[in-house]
């Protein structure tokens, strides 16, 4: 029997290159790890689709069934999970994330990443 919401999900996930789902929008974020996650994506100008879980619980429920990851938001890059909010913005300080994204052939503005772990840097 075919789920609805993981068939949805796996659409997403495979047919786009970056995707985020959150709790809210990319530009109307309603919670602080997926406004954390929106807005590094969005500085460093990288093209994502952004999934509003909670305009479908099934969808909600149900990205936490496909990942295996009980929390939101989740980063997928070129079909694979990447992670939540303290994975993503451990990935961006250390500069895997821009490693990942340019071994999959994802635009991205280097400086900005650049940027952000110089003004992450801790004393």
């Amino acid at each position: 029997m075919s789920n609805p919401a993981h068939d949805i999900i796996d659409a997403d996930v495979k047919g786009n290159d970056v995707v985020l789902f959150m709790k809210g929008t990319s530009q109307m974020p309603q919670c602080g790890f997926s406004s954390r996650v929106a807005g590094v994506l969005n500085y460093m100008g990288i093209d994502y689709k952004d999934v509003n879980v909670l305009a479908d619980e099934s969808v909600r429920q149900g990205i936490k069934d496909y990942s295996d990851w009980p929390t939101i938001p989740q980063l997928y890059v070129k079909g694979e999970f990447v992670g939540g909010c303290d994975i993503v913005t451990e990935m961006v300080l250390s500069g895997e994330l821009d490693t990942l994204l340019e071994e999959n052939g994802v635009s991205f503005d280097k400086e900005a990443a650049e940027r952000v772990r110089e003004a992450n840097k801790t004393a």
